[in-house]
């Protein structure tokens, strides 16, 4: 049986994926590629939201993954474990300036939502403020301090919370006062035409926070670990977060696991509330090897450095096709291999994204921004996959 004709799957959802030219059904998986059960190989441009940086089952870390079955499990999650000790060092020295201390999760709603409660309950403030244009995830806070349509269908969201004016800095001075725990903010709004904050922005909220007692808190989720053509998009800002939200590129698509990251200072809150916040399956001992083993690969590729050159060459090429006319894409932006395309409206996005699948490449619209398509490849791509991505974009283009 075809899994996507299977009844189980509701039909608005399979509607929505088909008008996508997505209705297909993943089977073999192997680096840049993507298989669908009747053989067919695409490009994955859209990598799981960007969880797959190392590409498509890794093969070191799926041996990773087998030793650490054979040697381990999950782990009782109150208790520490070699596993999750050895992860929160590795995570130490390879996150620049002081963010020491690790809190596992397994997804990246559950990451924002736990950085919210420690804000919270460090500064003993109600109120966290994000920036307009940001998604955040799925979940409780993170869902309340996303920039979505659909919000009300979910009923009233948090309280005290709400959003800053983007670029704002006097609306940002109204707001940020006693009253606040936290600013939450993506460096790079992937999901809205990956819109970027300038560093002497980012350096003015710093400063606001800084100067209120409030934290400030960057989610990297979808620019961490070298998508952007550096280890991490804050570096080049000039300003270190108290609170670091790191996700599921983690373990790179091989096992579940998040983090989020702070100083000693703010971790004094849990030093002083041992066990208020717990994931059973946050930290998973079987997840801390597979991670840990996504580091040493990080560190020993240093795959920002790839990001970097072919997304230059994807940039270009995009360029020239826009350059040349009769293109529904009127631009692109983007650092690195995080690219976001414009297509003008919701409508030209969805079905620039059928033609690109129908021309080997897996890409899907932005969440916000539903007029932009995201490209968001493994990190390790080849020149000869970058032509391939090019290939198909050009072709989704007549």
């Amino acid at each position: 049986m075809n899994p996507t004709t299977n009844t189980i799957f509701p039909k608005a959802r399979m509607d929505r994926l088909n008008a996508l030219g997505l209705g297909i059904a993943e089977g073999k998986r192997e680096g840049a590629y993507v298989y669908d059960t009747d053989g067919r190989r695409y490009v994955d441009g859209y990598c799981s939201a960007g969880t797959f940086n190392l590409g498509r089952r890794p093969p070191e870390l799926a041996a990773e993954l087998k030793q650490a079955l054979r040697e381990t499990d999950i782990g009782n999650f109150p208790m520490i474990s070699r596993e999750k000790a050895h992860l929160g060092q590795a995570l130490a020295e390879f996150v620049p300036g002081e963010l020491e201390c690790s809190l596992f999760g397994v997804m990246r709603g559950e990451a924002v939502d736990a950085a919210c409660k420690v804000a919270r309950g460090f500064t003993g403030r109600p109120r966290l403020l994000s920036l307009e244009g940001g998604w955040h995830g799925q979940s409780g806070f993170a869902l309340s301090l996303s920039q979505r349509e659909d919000a009300s269908l979910f009923g009233p969201l948090i309280p005290e919370t709400g959003m800053l004016p983007w670029g704002d800095l006097e609306a940002a001075r109204s707001k940020i006062d006693g009253n606040t725990a936290a600013v939450i903010l993506e460096p790079i709004q992937a999901e809205n035409y990956c819109r970027e904050a300038t560093a002497e922005y980012v350096r003015e909220l710093a400063e606001l926070c800084r100067t209120n007692g409030a934290l400030l808190v960057f989610d990297e989720t979808q620019t961490n670990f070298g998508r952007t053509g550096a280890k991490f998009a804050f570096e080049a800002m000039g300003v270190s977060p108290d609170i670091l939200v790191l996700g599921e590129a983690l373990g790179g698509g091989v096992y579940p696991i998040t983090v989020t990251l702070m100083t000693q200072r703010v971790n004094s809150f849990l030093n002083k509330h041992p066990l208020i916040h717990l994931s059973t399956f946050g930290g998973a001992d079987v997840g801390c090897r597979v991670a840990q083993k996504a580091l040493e690969l990080y560190t020993r590729m240093e795959p920002w450095k790839n990001a970097r050159e072919k997304g230059g060459l994807l940039m270009k090429g995009i360029a020239d096709l826009v350059m040349a006319g009769g293109s529904p894409i009127r631009g692109a932006v983007g650092k690195g291999l995080l690219i976001s395309l414009d297509l003008v409206t919701p409508e030209a996005a969805t079905e620039f994204c059928r033609k690109a699948i129908v021309n080997g490449l897996i890409l899907l619209p932005g969440e916000v921004a539903r007029h932009t398509v995201l490209l968001r490849p493994s990190l390790l791509i080849t020149e000869g996959e970058t032509q391939e991505i090019l290939a198909a974009i050009t072709a989704a283009a007549q």
